[in-house]
């Protein structure tokens, strides 16, 4: 009988284990897919399958938005600007003059942009428009197109620019 009993009571403790796994195997499935969705649904930007930079009008915040895009192994990120004129300004979030230090990039403070290396200020509307010095790398006309609703940055133009982004340490 002692035998019976241990049979059955290892049987059920198997069942049970494996009813565990598989509970848990769905939880951990549930929590990567959810994850997996949060990002792509939290980045307001999307990419073609070309690798173009897609950046809806509509979520561009307050006065600047951020917009990350990974050519290879870099990281690089785009900086829209909503200009007190309407328009809308893109440039490259890393400094033209301190880039390779791995900290030439900018962060929001109010309505202007300031260079985390060298501690530059600029207004924000100025993005796009003054060339050369401790300012954002421009992404003019010429480099994207733009409708109503979007702003299209070509992936290969944005590729061109990724050794700027080879030491940023954000």
């Amino acid at each position: 009988m002692g035998k019976t009993k241990r049979g059955k009571k290892n049987a059920g403790s198997v069942l049970m284990s494996g009813n565990r796994i598989i509970m848990l195997v769905c939880i951990f499935t549930v929590l990567i897919f959810s994850i997996i969705i949060a990002k792509l649904i939290g980045s307001g930007n999307k990419e073609t399958a070309s690798g173009d930079l897609i950046i809806p009008k509509s979520e561009i915040p307050g006065i600047v938005g951020f917009y990350p895009y990974k050519a290879g192994r870099i990281n690089m990120e785009i900086i829209a600007v909503r200009a007190s004129d309407g328009t809308i300004r893109t440039a490259f979030n890393t400094c033209q003059v301190c880039f390779d230090s791995g900290r030439g990039y900018y962060r929001q403070q109010g309505d202007s942009l300031v260079c985390q290396n060298c501690g530059n200020r600029f207004y924000a509307d100025e993005v796009e428009l003054v060339r050369g010095g401790c300012n954002p790398v421009p992404i003019t006309d010429e480099y994207k197109t733009e409708d109503e609703e979007y702003i299209v940055i070509s992936g290969e133009f944005i590729e061109a620019y990724r050794e700027l982004f080879r030491n940023w340490k954000r």
